[in-house]
Protein backbone atom coordinates (compact mmCIF):
# COMPACT_ATOMS: atom_id res chain seq x y z
CA UNK A 1 0.00 0.00 0.00
CA UNK A 2 1.35 3.38 -1.14
CA UNK A 3 2.36 6.02 1.55
CA UNK A 4 0.42 9.50 1.97
CA UNK A 5 2.07 12.54 3.97
CA UNK A 6 -0.17 15.65 4.60
CA UNK A 7 0.00 18.18 7.06
CA UNK A 8 -2.48 19.80 9.00
CA UNK A 9 -2.06 23.92 9.47
CA UNK A 10 -2.81 24.28 13.16
CA UNK A 11 -5.30 27.32 12.89
CA UNK A 12 -8.64 25.26 13.86
CA UNK A 13 -11.88 26.66 12.47
CA UNK A 14 -12.54 24.32 10.11
CA UNK A 15 -15.17 25.79 7.51
CA UNK A 16 -17.49 24.21 4.79
CA UNK A 17 -14.61 24.81 2.11
CA UNK A 18 -11.98 22.73 4.24
CA UNK A 19 -14.72 20.22 4.90
CA UNK A 20 -15.33 19.45 0.99
CA UNK A 21 -12.04 20.38 -0.13
CA UNK A 22 -8.90 19.02 2.36
CA UNK A 23 -11.19 16.95 4.89
CA UNK A 24 -13.44 15.58 1.93
CA UNK A 25 -10.05 14.23 0.41
CA UNK A 26 -8.72 12.78 3.88
CA UNK A 27 -11.33 10.71 4.53
CA UNK A 28 -11.00 9.36 0.99
CA UNK A 29 -7.41 8.50 1.39
CA UNK A 30 -7.47 6.79 4.82
CA UNK A 31 -8.99 4.20 3.36
CA UNK A 32 -7.22 3.66 0.30
CA UNK A 33 -3.94 4.53 1.58
CA UNK A 34 -0.83 4.18 4.33
CA UNK A 35 -1.69 7.45 5.40
CA UNK A 36 0.18 10.05 8.08
CA UNK A 37 -1.52 13.20 9.22
CA UNK A 38 0.46 15.37 11.42
CA UNK A 39 -0.59 19.14 12.98
CA UNK A 40 2.17 21.24 11.33
CA UNK A 41 2.96 22.96 14.46
CA UNK A 42 6.62 23.35 13.90
CA UNK A 43 5.94 25.09 10.51
CA UNK A 44 3.19 27.77 12.01
CA UNK A 45 6.38 29.38 13.98
CA UNK A 46 7.86 30.25 10.85
CA UNK A 47 4.99 32.96 10.69
CA UNK A 48 4.18 33.36 14.38
CA UNK A 49 7.06 32.72 16.42
CA UNK A 50 5.39 33.54 19.78
CA UNK A 51 1.72 32.33 19.48
CA UNK A 52 -0.60 33.40 22.26
CA UNK A 53 -2.17 29.54 22.14
CA UNK A 54 -0.25 27.41 20.51
CA UNK A 55 -1.38 24.03 22.51
CA UNK A 56 -5.15 25.24 22.63
CA UNK A 57 -5.09 25.76 18.53
CA UNK A 58 -3.17 22.33 18.46
CA UNK A 59 -6.16 20.54 20.04
CA UNK A 60 -8.95 22.43 18.34
CA UNK A 61 -7.28 21.75 15.35
CA UNK A 62 -7.39 17.91 16.41
CA UNK A 63 -10.35 17.99 17.49
CA UNK A 64 -12.32 19.97 14.59
CA UNK A 65 -10.36 17.30 12.30
CA UNK A 66 -11.58 14.36 14.31
CA UNK A 67 -15.11 15.46 14.68
CA UNK A 68 -14.94 15.69 10.95
CA UNK A 69 -14.62 12.29 10.53
CA UNK A 70 -10.52 11.65 10.52
CA UNK A 71 -9.70 8.28 12.02
CA UNK A 72 -6.81 7.55 14.24
CA UNK A 73 -7.48 3.69 13.65
CA UNK A 74 -7.40 4.40 10.15
CA UNK A 75 -4.55 7.19 9.58
CA UNK A 76 -1.87 8.16 11.82
CA UNK A 77 -2.68 11.70 13.26
CA UNK A 78 0.33 12.92 15.24
CA UNK A 79 1.79 16.30 16.49
CA UNK A 80 4.61 17.54 14.52
CA UNK A 81 6.44 18.54 17.66
CA UNK A 82 6.12 14.81 18.58
CA UNK A 83 8.66 13.36 16.51
CA UNK A 84 12.01 14.79 17.20
CA UNK A 85 13.44 12.49 14.20
CA UNK A 86 11.92 15.22 12.12
CA UNK A 87 13.89 18.42 13.59
CA UNK A 88 17.05 16.29 13.25
CA UNK A 89 16.24 14.77 9.42
CA UNK A 90 15.74 18.49 8.84
CA UNK A 91 19.49 19.48 10.01
CA UNK A 92 20.84 16.57 7.78
CA UNK A 93 18.98 17.57 4.62
CA UNK A 94 19.88 21.29 5.24
CA UNK A 95 23.68 20.34 4.59
CA UNK A 96 22.18 19.43 0.92
CA UNK A 97 20.07 22.69 0.78
CA UNK A 98 21.51 25.84 -1.14
CA UNK A 99 20.78 29.29 -0.04
CA UNK A 100 20.52 30.49 -3.88
CA UNK A 101 17.60 27.61 -4.27
CA UNK A 102 15.77 28.68 -0.91
CA UNK A 103 16.14 32.40 -1.68
CA UNK A 104 13.97 31.77 -4.71
CA UNK A 105 11.49 29.97 -3.76
CA UNK A 106 8.21 31.60 -4.57
CA UNK A 107 6.48 31.19 -0.74
CA UNK A 108 9.54 32.25 0.98
CA UNK A 109 9.45 35.64 -1.21
CA UNK A 110 5.73 35.97 -0.66
CA UNK A 111 6.15 35.49 3.10
CA UNK A 112 9.12 37.54 3.32
CA UNK A 113 6.83 40.74 1.31
CA UNK A 114 4.48 39.63 3.74
CA UNK A 115 6.48 39.97 6.89
CA UNK A 116 9.33 42.33 6.33
CA UNK A 117 10.46 42.24 10.45
CA UNK A 118 10.09 39.00 10.82
CA UNK A 119 12.13 37.27 8.03
CA UNK A 120 13.25 34.23 9.90
CA UNK A 121 15.57 31.66 9.27
CA UNK A 122 12.77 28.83 9.62
CA UNK A 123 11.06 30.62 6.96
CA UNK A 124 13.97 30.49 4.31
CA UNK A 125 14.41 26.46 5.09
CA UNK A 126 10.53 25.97 5.24
CA UNK A 127 11.20 23.45 2.23
CA UNK A 128 13.73 21.58 4.01
CA UNK A 129 11.53 20.89 6.81
CA UNK A 130 8.73 20.34 4.66
CA UNK A 131 10.80 17.31 2.38
CA UNK A 132 11.52 15.80 6.54
CA UNK A 133 8.28 15.67 6.60
CA UNK A 134 7.63 13.76 3.97
CA UNK A 135 10.42 11.86 3.73
CA UNK A 136 10.54 10.40 7.04
CA UNK A 137 7.71 8.21 6.42
CA UNK A 138 9.11 7.52 2.45
CA UNK A 139 5.76 9.17 0.69
CA UNK A 140 4.95 7.95 -2.21
CA UNK A 141 1.65 10.51 -2.70
CA UNK A 142 1.99 14.01 -1.49
CA UNK A 143 -1.56 15.61 -1.61
CA UNK A 144 -0.77 19.72 -2.51
CA UNK A 145 -2.24 23.14 -3.67
CA UNK A 146 -0.84 25.32 -5.61
CA UNK A 147 1.02 27.77 -3.47
CA UNK A 148 2.59 24.02 -2.22
CA UNK A 149 3.25 22.72 -6.04
CA UNK A 150 6.82 24.58 -5.72
CA UNK A 151 8.14 23.34 -1.88
CA UNK A 152 6.97 19.66 -3.25
CA UNK A 153 9.11 20.32 -6.02
CA UNK A 154 12.37 21.10 -3.54
CA UNK A 155 11.41 17.88 -1.78
CA UNK A 156 12.24 15.65 -4.96
CA UNK A 157 15.19 18.13 -5.80
CA UNK A 158 16.09 17.15 -2.35
CA UNK A 159 15.53 13.48 -2.45
CA UNK A 160 17.57 13.08 -5.63
CA UNK A 161 20.10 15.01 -4.30
CA UNK A 162 20.51 13.10 -1.36
CA UNK A 163 20.82 9.65 -3.30
CA UNK A 164 23.40 10.82 -5.78
CA UNK A 165 25.53 12.45 -3.21
CA UNK A 166 25.45 9.13 -1.34
CA UNK A 167 25.60 6.56 -4.08
CA UNK A 168 21.74 5.00 -2.59
CA UNK A 169 18.66 5.14 -4.09
CA UNK A 170 17.30 5.40 -0.78
CA UNK A 171 14.41 7.86 -0.76
CA UNK A 172 11.10 7.49 -2.73
CA UNK A 173 10.86 10.66 -5.25
CA UNK A 174 7.11 11.61 -4.01
CA UNK A 175 4.62 12.42 -6.69
CA UNK A 176 2.30 15.12 -6.36
CA UNK A 177 -1.62 13.82 -5.59
CA UNK A 178 -5.33 14.46 -6.27
CA UNK A 179 -8.34 13.41 -6.89
CA UNK A 180 -8.59 15.96 -9.62
CA UNK A 181 -11.71 17.52 -10.35
CA UNK A 182 -14.18 15.69 -8.46
CA UNK A 183 -13.84 17.93 -5.13
CA UNK A 184 -16.36 20.55 -5.21
CA UNK A 185 -14.89 24.56 -4.73
CA UNK A 186 -16.79 26.10 -2.33
CA UNK A 187 -17.09 30.31 -2.80
CA UNK A 188 -17.75 32.50 -0.04
CA UNK A 189 -20.43 34.82 0.99
CA UNK A 190 -19.33 37.91 -0.09
CA UNK A 191 -19.85 37.27 -3.73
CA UNK A 192 -16.35 36.16 -5.19
CA UNK A 193 -13.23 34.13 -4.52
CA UNK A 194 -13.50 31.15 -2.40
CA UNK A 195 -14.15 30.71 1.21
CA UNK A 196 -11.53 30.94 3.65
CA UNK A 197 -10.50 32.42 6.93
CA UNK A 198 -8.42 35.46 6.00
CA UNK A 199 -11.31 37.10 3.90
CA UNK A 200 -13.71 36.44 6.81
CA UNK A 201 -16.16 35.07 4.21
CA UNK A 202 -16.69 31.35 5.22
CA UNK A 203 -19.29 29.54 7.08
CA UNK A 204 -17.73 27.43 9.84
CA UNK A 205 -18.24 23.56 11.43
CA UNK A 206 -18.39 25.11 14.90
CA UNK A 207 -20.33 27.93 14.06
CA UNK A 208 -23.41 28.50 16.29
CA UNK A 209 -26.52 28.95 14.47
CA UNK A 210 -27.56 32.44 15.21
CA UNK A 211 -24.36 33.14 13.24
CA UNK A 212 -24.53 30.94 10.40
CA UNK A 213 -28.21 32.57 9.86
CA UNK A 214 -26.82 36.50 10.12
CA UNK A 215 -24.12 35.56 7.29
CA UNK A 216 -25.90 34.10 4.89
CA UNK A 217 -29.04 36.51 5.06
CA UNK A 218 -26.48 39.17 4.70
CA UNK A 219 -24.75 37.09 1.43
CA UNK A 220 -24.28 39.38 -1.63
CA UNK A 221 -27.00 39.44 -4.28
CA UNK A 222 -28.38 41.32 -7.24
CA UNK A 223 -31.77 42.94 -7.89
CA UNK A 224 -32.68 39.72 -9.76
CA UNK A 225 -33.02 38.30 -13.52
CA UNK A 226 -34.60 40.47 -15.78
CA UNK A 227 -34.66 37.87 -18.51
CA UNK A 228 -35.70 34.28 -18.81
CA UNK A 229 -33.15 31.75 -18.48
CA UNK A 230 -30.46 34.02 -17.79
CA UNK A 231 -26.80 33.04 -17.03
CA UNK A 232 -26.07 33.73 -13.11
CA UNK A 233 -23.94 36.47 -12.35
CA UNK A 234 -20.59 35.45 -9.98
CA UNK A 235 -21.98 36.05 -6.14
CA UNK A 236 -25.53 34.28 -7.63
CA UNK A 237 -23.48 30.97 -8.88
CA UNK A 238 -22.20 31.11 -5.12
CA UNK A 239 -25.72 30.93 -3.27
CA UNK A 240 -26.53 27.99 -6.10
CA UNK A 241 -23.14 26.38 -5.41
CA UNK A 242 -23.86 26.17 -1.67
CA UNK A 243 -27.37 25.16 -1.80
CA UNK A 244 -26.27 22.49 -3.70
CA UNK A 245 -23.76 20.46 -1.27
CA UNK A 246 -26.17 21.22 1.66
CA UNK A 247 -29.56 21.09 0.70
CA UNK A 248 -31.36 18.43 -1.33
CA UNK A 249 -32.37 18.10 -5.19
CA UNK A 250 -35.50 18.93 -5.43
CA UNK A 251 -34.77 22.09 -2.86
CA UNK A 252 -32.17 23.22 -5.29
CA UNK A 253 -34.05 22.07 -8.64
CA UNK A 254 -37.05 24.86 -6.81
CA UNK A 255 -35.01 27.45 -6.74
CA UNK A 256 -33.62 27.02 -9.79
CA UNK A 257 -36.33 27.01 -11.70
CA UNK A 258 -37.33 30.36 -9.95
CA UNK A 259 -34.18 32.15 -10.75
CA UNK A 260 -35.05 30.72 -14.31
CA UNK A 261 -38.67 32.02 -14.83
CA UNK A 262 -37.43 35.28 -13.12
CA UNK A 263 -39.76 34.85 -10.06
CA UNK A 264 -36.98 34.02 -7.72
CA UNK A 265 -36.67 35.93 -4.16
CA UNK A 266 -33.21 35.44 -2.71
CA UNK A 267 -35.19 36.37 1.10
CA UNK A 268 -36.74 33.23 0.27
CA UNK A 269 -33.61 31.30 -1.12
CA UNK A 270 -31.52 32.57 1.90
CA UNK A 271 -33.77 31.12 4.74
CA UNK A 272 -33.73 27.53 2.96
CA UNK A 273 -29.82 27.89 2.51
CA UNK A 274 -28.92 28.93 6.12
CA UNK A 275 -31.55 26.65 7.48
CA UNK A 276 -29.62 23.71 5.39
CA UNK A 277 -26.44 24.90 6.57
CA UNK A 278 -27.00 24.50 9.98
CA UNK A 279 -28.69 21.21 9.90
CA UNK A 280 -25.78 20.11 7.32
CA UNK A 281 -22.96 21.40 10.06
CA UNK A 282 -24.78 20.73 13.50
CA UNK A 283 -24.11 17.00 14.25
CA UNK A 284 -20.19 17.76 13.11
CA UNK A 285 -20.81 20.78 15.51
CA UNK A 286 -21.90 18.39 18.14
CA UNK A 287 -18.84 16.13 17.57
CA UNK A 288 -16.61 19.06 17.87
CA UNK A 289 -17.91 20.35 21.24
CA UNK A 290 -17.89 16.79 22.46
CA UNK A 291 -14.48 15.89 21.69
CA UNK A 292 -12.95 19.06 22.57
CA UNK A 293 -14.05 18.89 25.89
CA UNK A 294 -12.60 15.13 26.07
CA UNK A 295 -8.72 15.49 26.77
CA UNK A 296 -8.64 11.98 27.52
CA UNK A 297 -9.47 11.11 24.23
CA UNK A 298 -7.25 13.81 22.85
CA UNK A 299 -4.83 12.89 24.56
CA UNK A 300 -4.99 8.86 23.62
CA UNK A 301 -5.04 10.07 19.94
CA UNK A 302 -2.20 11.94 20.18
CA UNK A 303 -0.05 9.40 21.87
CA UNK A 304 -1.16 6.95 19.67
CA UNK A 305 -0.13 8.54 16.65
CA UNK A 306 2.91 9.65 18.19
CA UNK A 307 4.06 6.09 18.48
CA UNK A 308 3.04 5.09 15.18
CA UNK A 309 4.61 8.17 13.34
CA UNK A 310 7.94 7.30 16.06
CA UNK A 311 8.02 3.77 14.74
CA UNK A 312 8.60 4.41 10.90
CA UNK A 313 10.34 8.11 11.68
CA UNK A 314 13.27 6.51 13.99
CA UNK A 315 13.59 3.49 11.51
CA UNK A 316 14.29 6.30 8.60
CA UNK A 317 16.46 8.60 10.81
CA UNK A 318 18.43 5.24 11.77
CA UNK A 319 19.11 4.32 8.03
CA UNK A 320 19.73 8.23 6.96
CA UNK A 321 22.65 7.96 9.68
CA UNK A 322 24.14 4.87 8.62
CA UNK A 323 23.87 5.91 4.99
CA UNK A 324 25.65 9.48 5.51
CA UNK A 325 28.04 7.61 8.08
CA UNK A 326 27.35 8.13 11.35
CA UNK A 327 28.65 5.52 13.20
CA UNK A 328 28.60 4.80 16.97
CA UNK A 329 32.40 3.38 18.82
Amino acid sequence: METVVSGIRPTGNLHLGNYFGAVKNFLRMQKEFNCFFFIADYHSLTTHPTPEDLHGNVKQVLAEYLAAGLDPEAATIYLQSDIPEIAELTVLMNMNAYLGELERTTSFKDKARQQPENVNAGLLTYPVMMAADILIHHAQKVPVGKDQEQNLEMTRKFAGRFNRMYNNEYFDIPQPFNYGESLVKIPGLDGSGKMGKSDNNGIYLAEDPKSIQKKVMRAVTDSGPTEPNSEKPEAIKNLFTLLDVVSTKDTYDYFNDKYNACEIRYGDLKKQLAEDIINFTAPIRERILDISSNTDYLRKVANMGKEKAHESAAKTLKEVREIIGFRSF
